[in-house]
């Protein structure tokens, strides 16, 4: 059974930062690429940032230079380090994996960041 949990959202201020985990299980992590998006209130699901099994990124206009995906193929695990957030951050972030037409999502974590 695939299980993707994220976790370290929460609330911070604007200007501040927050390191996102998604620890997966069930699956050889490595042949997988891997990524995150959000979904804020009222909006679709957004691609933030993606990392391949070659390590090769992609970010969202809205976070490059501020954000920054990770990936620990020993631990089974993606990160995304967020800097300078701001109130247009929030939202709920979702990690997935993928490869060839197998997608697996995990259930969201909420970053909240108040001006």
């Amino acid at each position: 059974q695939v299980q993707l949990v994220e976790s370290g959202g929460g609330l911070v201020e604007a200007g501040g930062s927050l390191r996102l985990s998604c620890a997966a299980s069930g699956i050889a992590f490595r042949l997988y690429a891997t990524g995150w998006y959000r979904q804020a209130p009222g909006k679709q699901r957004e691609l933030v940032a993606r990392i391949g099994t070659d390590r090769i990124t992609t970010y969202a206009d809205s976070v490059k230079g501020r954000f920054t995906v990770s990936r620990d193929n020993a631990k089974n695990t993606v990160y995304l380090q967020m800097n300078s957030l701001k109130p247009e951050d929030t939202a709920v972030y979702y990690c997935n994996v993928f490869r060839s037409t197998n997608i697996y999502w995990g259930r969201g974590t909420q970053v909240t960041v108040s001006s």
